[in-house]
């Protein structure tokens, strides 16, 4: 086995003004939405739900494009 020599296997580069210049902060999550949703409190009736929810995943998505083309339409 040989000796660790720190000036071979250096995993920890200086800190210093030069290597601190090239960092950028770190982007954490979703990136921002162009059209961002806007949440909201709605009340439904219970069958309503249970019939949209049973549809399976995705529901919420397949309403709201189902409003934005009624809206679009001029239906509502």
């Amino acid at each position: 086995m040989t000796k660790f020599d720190p000036d071979i296997h250096d995993d920890n580069p200086p800190m210093d003004a030069a290597f601190m210049a090239g960092m950028k902060p770190s982007r954490r999550g979703r990136p921002k939405s162009a059209t961002p949703k806007v949440e909201i409190k709605i009340r439904l009736d219970a069958k309503t739900v249970e019939h949209l929810r049973g549809s399976g995943p995705g529901w919420q998505t397949r309403v709201n494009a189902l409003l934005e083309r009624m809206v679009a339409a001029g239906q509502i």
